[in-house]
């Protein structure tokens, strides 16, 4: 059985961001981990547009022009569970509104927050999985996708990430995994994370993969043009906590 994930996109103030990262490392991720049926947490913060090399500069993603959806995406918390059950009870709102005060307060500081409840549907190691010592942890780098598709065009999206896009992974340089996801709760009914070793290695490796294949690219451009992703959708984001070592 694939791993469940409670993923919260959100967003910060400069001012209070130190004191936030402090107790979410410290004291709320530990307090989370503790909780039976709960298996590993990552934190994430996401790179600037300038820093994530395109993956296909000849077209715009679509994003959804819904002012009901969150817009926070400058960190990405993932929590993993033995399966969405874990996060069913309580849920992830009744858990924070069981937490004392002082913690609903750091609570408090994000912004714009956004929340899905996924679980693991396929899973591909890549040619870094090999060498990577974090477990099932998700890597130093990962571009996660959230994002909805037309019911009329899921079973093409199915075979677009079996034949080509996941397939590709397996023997892209500096990809340890990729884990497609579906949702259980949240705005978006469909997700992605690519994990790398880095921020660079993504940039230089990940938007060449179609560079013999012009059918493939031909493909991805007609399916990425049928999905409307989340605000900030596809992050490009750097592990903060458990920390890298460099």
């Amino acid at each position: 059985m694939g791993e469940a994930l409670w993923i919260s996109w959100y967003d910060l103030q400069d001012d209070r961001r130190d004191a936030y990262l402090d107790w979410c490392h410290a004291r709320y991720i530990p307090r989370l981990l503790e909780r039976r049926g709960y298996l590993w947490a990552a934190h994430y913060a996401s790179v600037d547009r300038d820093r994530m090399a395109a993956t296909h500069p000849d077209f715009v993603t679509p994003t959804t022009a819904d002012a009901a959806v969150p817009t926070g995406d400058r960190y990405i918390l993932i929590v993993a569970g033995e399966d969405a059950n874990v996060f069913g009870d309580p849920v992830p709102n009744a858990l924070h509104a069981g937490l004392p005060q002082e913690d609903r307060a750091m609570l408090g500081m994000r912004t714009g927050e956004r929340v899905n409840v996924m679980v693991e549907a396929a899973r591909v190691d890549g040619p870094s999985a090999k060498t990577y010592a974090g477990g099932a942890t998700p890597g130093p780098c990962i571009q996660i996708g959230s994002y909805n598709c037309d019911p009329a065009a899921e079973e093409e999206m199915l075979a677009w990430y079996t034949q080509w896009r996941m397939a590709a992974m397996r023997t892209l340089t500096g990809c340890i995994r990729t884990r497609k996801l579906a949702s259980v709760s949240g705005w978006a009914k469909h997700g992605v994370i690519y994990e790398f070793d880095s921020v660079e290695i993504r940039n230089r490796q990940y938007p060449r993969h179609e560079a013999d294949r012009p059918d493939m690219k031909a493909w991805t451009k007609r399916m990425v043009l049928k999905l409307t992703h989340a605000p900030g959708s596809a992050n490009l984001a750097e592990r903060i906590w458990p920390a890298v070592s460099k």
